[in-house]
């Protein structure tokens, strides 16, 4: 099993900074960036050594000086992004860069979705496949097994995919989860289990890994508001394997927007009290695992927290 990864990477004007929380003390590689670039997406390899990221164009991997390692460039031709964002991340070995291109949206529904695994040390595309699917981006997740990778593709209104894949070869083997309603938030630390919060906002539940078999359902009301004056955010995850982040939101009588993270037990389903912490908004809690958890500060500039 991989070890729980604690980079996290930050895009500024002119450099992709990695922060790494992995140490008591938290460090800083910047990566420079060449101006005027303003990335969909971005990534750093575990040992640091290079970066990569992905604009509606290309995927460029540079090393700690900036230097252009490799770079490839999309086809077919991307006229137009149609609200659309690419997506990248390394595997935990950092060997493969794994890329969601949302072709189906940018090319006006003319090619599939694609994912690639690109050779992290060549350019090389290993293997792609198509997805049955039309995405405005996707959110990818390391499996501990360290082979394996899932995609939640986030088709706005039509709902969710989500996929398993594995790089066999020079193919990639995909599952489709027989699912278009849920979205993936998260996967336990041991890999044998995993979060989604309905696409409708009403529950969050905890599934088996790889099958996919609900063991625990928690309908919104269940966290103290009425259905209809709350809702489950698609935020949250794994705090560490016994304690999971349920985020809740809503607005107030003056439309103000409000939020809570909830702690709950993602093998019973107990809820256990509400995790008291800083954040701007409900999306800006990312849970890693181990205990630790990210939030930004008004710059967006990653701040991690202990409990």
């Amino acid at each position: 099993m991989t070890a729980i990864s604690r980079l996290v990477t930050h895009a500024v004007p002119g450099s992709l900074n990695v922060h790494d929380f992995s140490a008591a003390t938290e460090t800083v590689v910047a990566f420079p960036l060449p101006e005027g670039v303003r990335p969909r997406s971005h990534a750093a390899a575990p040992d640091l050594s290079r970066a990569t990221y992905v604009t509606d164009d290309e995927a460029v991997c540079i090393d700690r000086g900036g230097r252009t390692l490799w770079r490839l460039d999309y086809t077919p031709d991307r006229t137009r992004s149609y609200n659309s964002w690419a997506k990248c991340a390394f595997s935990p070995d950092g060997t493969v860069v794994w890329v969601y291109r949302p072709d189906a949206m940018a090319g006006m529904y003319q090619v599939p979705d694609r994912w690639l695994a690109i050779d992290a040390g060549t350019g090389d595309v290993l293997a792609e496949t198509g997805l049955d699917c039309a995405g405005h981006g996707a959110f990818q997740f390391a499996h501990p097994d360290g082979e394996h990778m899932l995609i939640d593709v986030g088709e706005g209104q039509d709902g969710a995919r989500v996929y398993r894949g594995r790089l066999v070869q020079d193919t990639i083997e995909l599952t489709a989860y027989p699912w278009a309603d849920r979205c993936l938030m998260g996967l336990a630390p041991d890999g044998r289990h995993f979060m989604t919060v309905g696409h409708d906002q009403e529950d969050v539940a905890f599934h088996t890994y790889p099958d996919g078999e609900v063991t625990v359902r928690i309908p919104a009301e269940s966290f103290g508001h009425d259905l209809d004056e709350t809702r489950m955010e698609w935020s949250g995850g794994y705090l560490d394997l016994t304690t999971a982040v349920v985020t809740t939101g809503g607005e107030t009588e003056d439309e103000e927007e409000w939020h809570t993270h909830h702690l709950v037990d993602p093998r019973t389903g107990e809820i256990k009290g509400t995790l008291d912490t800083p954040s701007r908004h409900a999306y800006d809690l990312v849970p890693l695992g181990d205990g630790i958890w990210i939030t930004t500060d008004d710059t967006g500039r990653p701040l991690h927290h202990t409990r």
